[in-house]
């Protein structure tokens, strides 16, 4: 009886080597996917993991964060910590900031940067900034790998378009996307440990001249799925940094269609995101007189 317990146990917990071993391991049944474990775990509360189990911590080649000419490559087993502690382009600098704002630091060290995005929760801290890097999500099943833009794979609230079969084995940032320099800021109600009313992300390009050349702005948590703002980024884009904060109005806002919940109404939302725009503008402001000043 014991040892038919062990076999069962063995047969449901699955820790391989290699991503050929682990999608020829979901090619055979669905799999409750394990990286970072800080997303599953709480979710269970007092309850046990059971039944199947793919934990791909043990794959090495999904831990890293690299650079192949091309692309940037976010590993689908890569922690926080790692992309605070990777030397990236300053357009990752937004991510770095948001990497920070995960949970604790010992969540940090442990939650993976894919988790947060396969939780698919509104309020993910990781999204707008890769957004505003138009990362490609890299999905890897038995057959082969396919390849979706970001703001494509999240569906919905705890909705995304992974198929039977299939994980997430990697994010894909274009080269291309990680021009100028970027900043993260979240509102919430209090300064640590806490869920967003609001966030953004932006990435500027700015010329020599101060004129804005490259805008990419996204909001989170104030709708189900984080966006790209166009009407914002048209309206910046040939834009003195000096002036920018002077085009941010509400009317800009119109596509966010925030949501009420317990956090914050609507409207509360859509003012919020504002001023959060506002401030990371500032922000940007300041980094390129300083720039200017050396």
């Amino acid at each position: 009886m014991h040892k038919g317990l062990n076999e069962k146990l063995e047969a449901d917990y699955i820790r391989p080597a290699s991503l050929e071993t682990a999608v020829s391991t979901l090619a055979s049944g669905p799999r409750v996917i394990l990286a970072g474990g800080t997303d599953v775990f709480p979710r269970l509360q007092d309850r046990p993991l059971l039944g199947p189990v793919l934990d791909i911590s043990g794959i090495a080649a999904l831990r890293t964060i690299d650079f192949d000419g091309s692309y940037f490559r976010i590993g689908a087993a890569a922690s926080w910590r790692a992309v605070i502690d990777t030397d990236l382009p300053p357009a990752f600098d937004g991510l770095k900031e948001a990497a920070r704002e995960v949970g604790s630091i010992q969540i940090q060290n442990r939650a993976t940067v894919i988790g947060n995005l396969c939780n698919a929760s509104p309020a993910a801290d990781g999204v707008p900034p890769l957004l505003t890097l138009d990362a490609e999500v890299e999905i890897a099943s038995a057959s082969g790998f396919r390849y979706l833009p970001l703001s494509k794979f999240i569906l919905g609230n705890r909705k995304t378009a992974l198929e039977t079969g299939e994980m997430v084995s990697a994010l894909r940032i274009p080269s291309t996307s990680t021009t100028g320099q970027s900043n993260f800021l979240k509102l919430g109600a209090r300064s640590y440990l806490v869920i967003s009313i609001s966030m953004a992300a932006l990435r500027l390009d700015v010329d020599k001249a101060g004129v804005i050349s490259t805008v990419a702005l996204s909001i989170g948590a104030c709708s189900e799925v984080a966006i790209r703002m166009e009407r914002v980024e048209s309206a910046l884009c040939g834009t003195p940094l000096a002036n920018a904060c002077e085009r941010i109005t509400q009317d800009l806002f119109a596509e966010l269609a925030p949501i009420d919940d317990v956090r914050a109404p609507a409207q509360y939302r859509r003012e919020a995101s504002v001023e959060v725009v506002r401030r990371l503008l500032a922000g940007q402001q300041r980094n390129f007189a300083s720039e200017a000043k050396a």
